[in-house]
């Protein structure tokens, strides 16, 4: 695990909870890396809102579900989608936002969260389990995910890590290297945040 705090701007209570102080949390990572999940038990955390925003996104586009969007509207209208999604969330009250594997290759969306992160109004945390684990996850649950490489997704996962991890830690004020369940995630990023 990896921890580089670059930015904190949360101070714990007299209960020891967090008091959250103006920023989002952002999620990142790659498919399967626990984003969501992850989302949904630090939101309860620090008792805000959490994004999913993929789910965002599809309903951008009209579509039932993200696979069909993908796959109806294209990579190009899908990503322009995501950026839309992603303003709207970051322009909205402090919440836990658990972005999609793509969301950073999105146009304009890296900027946008670099600024944010350098404003001091998000905290980026990038989840990085081992290729391994995110295709074993794969395996056992594919989902609603769309190849993006016209191989499967559990085939294409490390060609598709190869591309974005670097985007994913040059985004990222702390980057959580192992295979950490929820409430072990949740914990560290408090840590850094309240």
């Amino acid at each position: 695990m990896t921890t580089d705090p670059r930015n904190s701007d949360r101070l714990p209570t007299a209960e020891g909870t967090c008091r959250p102080l103006g920023r989002h949390v952002v999620l990142i990572g790659l498919r399967a890396s626990g984003k969501s999940t992850v989302a949904a038990a630090l939101a309860d955390a620090l008792t805000v809102d959490w994004v999913d925003l993929d789910e965002r996104t599809r309903v951008i586009l009209g579509s039932s579900t993200v696979r069909e969007a993908f796959l109806q509207h294209g990579e190009a209208a899908f990503r322009a989608a995501e950026s839309e999604a992603l303003s709207a969330a970051l322009d909205g009250p402090p919440a836990v936002l658990a972005l999609g594997g793509g969301t950073p290759t999105a146009p304009g969306a890296a900027y946008r969260l670099d600024a944010e992160r350098r404003g001091g109004r998000a905290f980026v945390v990038f989840l990085d389990p081992d290729i391994a684990v995110l295709a074993a996850r794969l395996r056992s649950h594919e989902g609603d995910r769309p190849s993006l490489t016209g191989r499967g997704v559990v085939e294409e996962i490390e060609e598709i890590a190869r591309a974005r991890r670097p985007l994913y830690a040059a985004l990222a004020d702390l980057r959580l290297l192992d295979d950490l369940d929820a409430a072990s995630a949740v914990s560290i990023i408090t840590s850094q945040v309240c």
